[in-house]
């Protein structure tokens, strides 16, 4: 009876194999056309020494960095405050000057500073990086839009940014246009400023 089972499953599951239909896979490569790349002029520039020779970006940057700086100090103050409260309070309850009643209010105002405290951290750490971010990408977007600019005046097909990590592994010094593109950037300064205040 087993062998009779097994031989009706083997033809179960032969018929349903034969009777499935084979799907039809669609062609999905993209149809690109060669095109003719004499003449192409492609050039590149070190997305670093922008950070380095762009005046706008190093202004803009220094003002995030200034920024960060004064808020990293409040933080430390307020925290070195709340430190000194706790410390100077600890002292007073163990050496009896404090009764239970001062206790309690001096935990709740501790609490009060140490939420405070938190919570200048998370809303003006939030601004504090939003604005650094919006900053960011409105740099961008005026480096892009400057790169086109720069690239139809130059007669450049193809300008590439190259850095570390970046997804160009080497690239031929000789179309190397850091300089001249920073530069130009840096004669664009005020229509820059302008835009992006």
């Amino acid at each position: 009876m087993n062998k009779l089972m097994i031989v009706f499953t083997g033809l179960l599951l032969v018929t349903a194999a034969c009777g499935q239909k084979e799907e039809v896979k669609k062609d999905t490569t993209p149809k690109v056309e060669a095109r003719d790349l004499k003449g192409l002029k492609i050039a590149f520039y070190y997305n670093d020494s922008l950070k380095t020779q762009f005046k706008y970006f190093k202004d803009e940057e220094a003002i995030i960095t200034k920024k960060q700086k004064a808020f990293e100090a409040e933080i430390q103050r307020r925290s070195n405050e709340y430190q000194s409260f706790i410390q100077r309070n600890n002292e007073r309850l163990q050496s009896g000057q404090l009764s239970e009643f001062d206790a309690q209010q001096i935990q709740q105002k501790a609490q009060k500073m140490e939420a405070s405290l938190m919570q200048y951290q998370q809303t003006e750490g939030a601004k504090l990086e939003k604005e650094s971010f919006d900053k960011s990408t409105a740099i961008n977007k005026k480096i892009e839009a400057f790169g086109k600019e720069f690239s139809e005046k130059n007669g450049i097909d193809l300008l590439l940014m190259h850095g570390p990590g970046g997804q160009i592994n080497f690239v031929n010094p000789s179309m190397d246009v850091t300089t001249e593109f920073v530069n130009f950037l840096n004669e664009k300064q005020a229509e820059i400023e302008k835009d992006l205040k």
